[in-house]
């Protein structure tokens, strides 16, 4: 019968996860909000603690929940030693959601690692589950399907590597029989599709612009735009949005130099918002009903200042909020781009914003956690300190955060 009943948690579809469950990267909706309420305000290391588990190995993949059961990856060095290139094995694990205790621990791949950059690790896409299944994705690495109850692999590939620079990043993304993912490499970028039963490549789109450096980690996102669905990948100097059953380009827009393109776009108000990344990122807002090069039609407005290199941004009503890497939080009117504030809110920050609970959640690369008020005025209402290096973004779990630290997964309760 606790088979039975850990096999029904497990099986519930996309469509139909409760609140409490955040499938992927950024959550339910792909996009950082969570309809959680009663979430704590304040913690520390030692106040607020529903548990704290140590996890072996680097990464930076953010927890997926589902029903009772939490799922990471990591990878460990093989020699015990976390050099800058060594030996690792790929590894996807299930945590009790009630305990923190491992539920299972397999390993998928065992793979030479080249350097990864000191922001990144070679498990941080985030792993994504849908009716019953897990899929683990390393990059260049390798990918697999796995049976979330057990961890035993229906499928694993590394049929699909690629020339990385600093490592791996983007998350994957299903769509209908898809597994969606980014292969932004240092020649000859693409997006490619595989049959999510078999791990068997079903499109591949070759992604072209003019931007010296080709190398980006963003995840894609799925949107609707009158009834037809867009794929919003971006890369280096382009974004392109194509149509996820077949690959097929709808439409493109350019941003010449940009590279290193990380964070996840948002939609609303009927614009993808998005940075171009590195070495000067700018935020642009972005109209998605054209089609072939928009990139002199369709730009609502951009931002030069305070733009994010990592962290993805969140838009809550009609604002739009996104924090710069040195820690500068900006709230904007999503639909014209008015700059309602810029304030100092965190240190140096990596990880994604959380709109959740009537509140704006961030965390900070030294371990901060940063509490603000939504609206047109800034107004900061808790800073918490785990006082450990954090890179991963927040998950929720029924009323609790899940907070992934450089060697800890902690459950933060109110």
């Amino acid at each position: 019968m606790v088979n039975r009943l850990l096999f029904l948690s497990l099986s519930l579809t996309s469509a139909t996860l409760p609140a409490a469950d955040w499938p992927e990267f950024r959550g339910p909706d792909a996009q950082g909000h969570s309809d959680a309420t009663n979430l704590p305000l304040t913690w520390s290391p030692t106040s607020h603690i529903a548990w704290k588990t140590a996890v072996a190995g680097v990464g930076w993949s953010s927890p997926v929940v589902v029903g009772d059961r939490i799922f990471l990856t990591s990878a460990v060095s093989l020699s015990g030693k976390e050099e800058a290139t060594a030996d690792r094995s790929l590894r996807a694990l299930a945590l009790d959601a009630t305990t923190g205790k491992t539920v299972w621990d397999v390993e998928l791949f065992q793979a030479k690692t080249p350097r990864a950059h000191r922001k990144n690790s070679h498990a941080s896409p985030t792993p994504v589950y849908e009716d019953g299944k897990l899929y683990i994705h390393f990059g260049h690495l390798g990918t697999a399907c796995l049976n979330a109850a057990n961890g035993q692999a229906a499928w694993a590939t590394q049929a699909f590597a690629y020339s990385p620079v600093h490592g791996n990043g983007g998350s994957p993304v299903l769509f209908e029989d898809l597994l969606i993912f980014s292969a932004d490499a240092e020649t000859e970028p693409k997006v490619i599709a595989l049959d999510k039963a078999t791990g068997q490549q079903r499109w591949a789109f070759a992604r072209q612009s003019d931007a010296k450096k080709k190398f980006s980690f963003c995840t894609p996102l799925i949107i609707d735009v009158s009834g037809q669905k867009q794929l919003i990948t971006p890369g280096s100097g382009v974004v392109n949005a194509l149509n996820p059953k077949t690959g097929e380009e709808i439409w493109r827009c350019y941003y010449d130099q940009g590279y290193s393109v990380v964070p996840r776009p948002v939609y609303a108000h009927g614009m993808i918002f998005l940075s171009s990344g590195y070495d000067k990122p700018v935020l642009y807002a972005l109209k998605v009903d054209g089609k072939g090069d928009v990139t002199t039609t369709h730009i609502a407005w951009k931002i030069e200042k305070a733009a994010p290199h990592n962290p993805s941004m969140a838009v809550i009503g009609d604002e739009l909020y996104f924090v710069a890497d040195n820690g500068i939080l900006s709230c904007v009117d999503a639909k014209s781009g008015q700059v309602h504030y810029s304030e100092r809110c965190t240190g140096p920050i990596s990880a994604s914003l959380l709109a959740a609970d009537g509140k704006l959640y961030l965390q900070d690369e030294k371990g901060l956690g940063v509490v603000v008020k939504p609206g047109k005025q800034f107004q900061i209402l808790a800073q918490n300190d785990l006082a450990e290096r954090s890179l991963a973004s927040y998950a929720v779990i029924g009323s609790d955060l899940l907070i992934r630290t450089e060697g800890n997964l902690y459950r933060i309760k109110k």
